[in-house]
This record gives structure tokens, sequence and C-alpha cells, in this order.
């Protein structure tokens, strides 16, 4: 940020850390009572022109951020990106590469409703340089759908899977909740084998936590037990590996090719720049810092302040370095190498030896190739893993 003391930066080192970008879209049609994300219900028209020209002049003030690099994924998400036009999109990205180079492969993900969509936007957010949806289903059966807050209907999001494939979406995911208001097993494994059959590649299949500031946690639903938690968990990974998905992260299912590689950039401690309100970002500083940043939440805030809208900039002390690569890392089943941990903390692997020992001894670790993951007891209790690492 050029108005911050932080912005010091040795242009001599070259910077290895892959650089992803998250964009945010603060509004959408309805919250939903679940939501505890920074996303506000549209009142009137969009400001969409002014939005897209707010956050290239915010991007503006994080250009000592890029260190050279070449931009490796963006992902737009909300609030509901999918109300904004394929116009709105092609123009911002027109403008960010007058200041960074997309890589020739980039992944660009737009997340998506299926109560604000219809062919034609699909064709025009192909145009515009989307390769990926993540299309926010969350249930296909009707009563889910309408206890959730949604503004689709079970036959609106598979019209909408239909129509992204029509347009040449071959990469594409679907989010699916579980343990929802008295779901049974069966209730749930019927939404993965409709996600299944509708030909998703990539399923996010996570589930219904009660968060604090939203509707539910005022009035909560009533959850299934925890046995039948357990069941639905169990059935459903086993559902999905035998239909060719392998579970590469906690709540991430993938057929072979379709991992999401910005997600996977967040979940090994790479980089990744922020514009919209609310956003975050997290950036590797020459100097071996790392750094993380907010963007002002409020959305008239956002379009009004200039030219810094950051609202929180802080770097992340060194002794709590392990515990945040731990926290993002181990969510994935292949784990991470040494080499990683120091290339992405700045830190000699030595700094956890005795810890990862001590986890490997009491079978919570593995390591197998040069790779450390969590064992299969592990990946159950991540919980007591990261506490490990928790400063002394």
């Amino acid at each position: 940020m050029n108005d911050s003391p932080l912005n010091t930066f040795d242009t001599g080192r070259p910077q290895v850390t892959p650089l992803s970008l998250y964009i945010h879209i603060p509004w959408c049609v309805r919250k939903c009572p679940y939501c505890d994300f920074n996303s506000h219900e549209q009142k009137g028209e969009l400001p969409e022109q002014a939005y897209i020209a707010a956050m290239l002049e915010d991007f503006e003030q994080d250009l000592d951020f890029i260190q050279g690099r070449e931009l490796q994924s963006i992902f737009i998400g909300g609030g509901t990106p999918s109300l904004f036009s394929a116009v709105a999109y092609k123009t911002l990205f027109k403008g960010l590469q007058t200041h960074l180079k997309f890589a020739d492969d980039i992944e660009i993900t737009l997340e998506a409703n299926p109560g604000t969509l219809e062919q034609g936007r699909f064709e025009g957010y192909r145009a515009a340089g989307i390769n990926r949806l993540s299309i926010g289903v969350q249930s296909f059966d009707p009563v889910q759908l309408t206890k959730l807050g949604r503004i689709h209907n079970s036959d609106d999001a598979l019209r909408a899977i239909a129509c992204a494939q029509e347009a040449g979406f071959s990469n594409f995911n679907i989010d699916l909740m579980h343990g929802l208001n008295e779901q049974t097993p069966d209730d749930a494994l019927r939404d993965l084998n409709t996600a299944i059959a509708a030909g998703a590649p990539h399923i996010s299949w996570y589930q219904l936590t009660i968060e604090a500031n939203t509707e539910f946690y005022k009035r909560p639903p009533a959850l299934p037990v925890e046995t039948d938690m357990h069941r639905i968990q169990n059935a459903g990974g086993a559902l999905l590996a035998a239909n060719n998905f392998a579970r590469y992260e906690v709540s991430a299912f993938a057929k072979p090719g379709h991992q999401a590689r910005h997600n996977l950039n967040y979940w090994q401690f790479g980089d990744y720049l922020a514009i919209g309100a609310g956003a975050h970002g997290k950036i590797s500083l020459a100097n071996g810092d790392v750094l993380r940043y907010q963007k002002t939440r409020k959305p008239e805030d956002y379009l009004q302040r200039k030219p810094s809208r950051s609202s929180k900039t802080e770097l992340i002390d060194a002794i709590d370095l392990p515990l945040e690569f731990m926290m993002n890392s181990l969510r994935l089943q292949q784990g991470f190498t040494r080499q990683l941990f120091s290339e992405r903390t700045g830190l000699d692997s030595q700094t956890i030896e005795p810890t990862l020992a001590k986890l490997v001894k009491q079978g919570l670790l593995e390591e197998e190739s040069l790779l450390i993951k969590p064992s299969h007891r592990g990946f159950e209790l991540i919980d007591s893993i990261l506490s490990e690492f928790l400063p002394s």
C-alpha cells in the first residue's frame, strides 16, 4: 500500500510464492439465515459501474504486493457475484491486466446463485474470461431450500447446471450442505446423487454450522443427532469415492483434474490479493514478513473511501506462523513438505520438528515420500493436532 510504512520491498529477491486474487461482491437478493459472510440485501439498482471503478482504484494502492508475479487464479465471491453483468467483469479484468499479467492457464471462478441466472449470462461470463463456476445449490430438497432461505428451487438449480454446461463450462463446482434441519442420511445421499447425476466434476460438501450474528443463531433449527451426522458423513464419503470423486480437502471432492486451484493456493499458504468490500488478503513480503489485510466492509464506505480502502493491516508474528500454516495445509489430504513450510513461512523446518515427531508417534500424522499429512484418525482430530502448534 503506497501510504503504508510496510511498503518496503527487496526487488532484487525473486518472489516464488504463487499469487491469486479474491474479489468480493457484497450484494445479494436476500440474506440467508445461516450466512455470516459480508453480504447485504440489494436495495434498488446495483452501482455496478461505480463499484468496478472503486475496485480498480483500490487495486492500484496494492500494486507493490504483486512483486513481479503473474496472477494464477481469481475467485469472485459474495454475496451473489452473478448479480453483476458479464460486461462489468470484462471491464474489471481489462483494468486489472493493465497492472499485472494473467497466467496463460489462469483459473477464474465465479460464485453463482441459481436464482439469478439465465442462459445468456453464462455465455457472457465465458466470453468475459470466466472459466469456472461455483454454483450455490446447497440442497435439491424443496423443503430444505425453503428453510435455508434460498431464492431458487430444485428445478432452477438443475436448469442452471444444464445451462452452464451448454454454455461450455466443463469445470464447475456444486455447493451442497449436509446436517440440515431434521435431515436423514437418505436425504443427504439423495442430494449427492442428484449432483453426481447432473455431471458435476467438483462437489463442495460441508456440514451446516450455526454461526453467531445469523438468524439461525437466534432461532436454531433442529439438526440431526451426532450419530446421524457420522452416518451421513461416512455414507456420503463412500458414495463420492465410488463415483470417482477424491476427497482432497476436508469438504472438497473432485474428479481427476478438477481440484480448485484457487482454494489449493489458500490451503498451501500461498499469497492472495484482495479487492471489494470486506475482502481479506495475505501477502509474503520480500523481507520474510507475512502481511494480512482487510478492506472496509460496508459497500457504501467502500464506494466513497479514497484513496485507501484498507480497514486493517497487520503483520503475522513469526511465532504464530506455524499454526497459521498448519490451519491451512492440514486441511489437505496430501499434506505438506518441509520445503513448502519453509518457503511459505520463511522459517526453518527445524522449528516444528519436535512437534512433528510427537504427532507422528501419537499416530495423528504420518510421513510418506517427504509428505507429512494427517492419518485417518488425525484427519478426524484436526483441532487436537493444531493445538500442538499454539505458541507456548
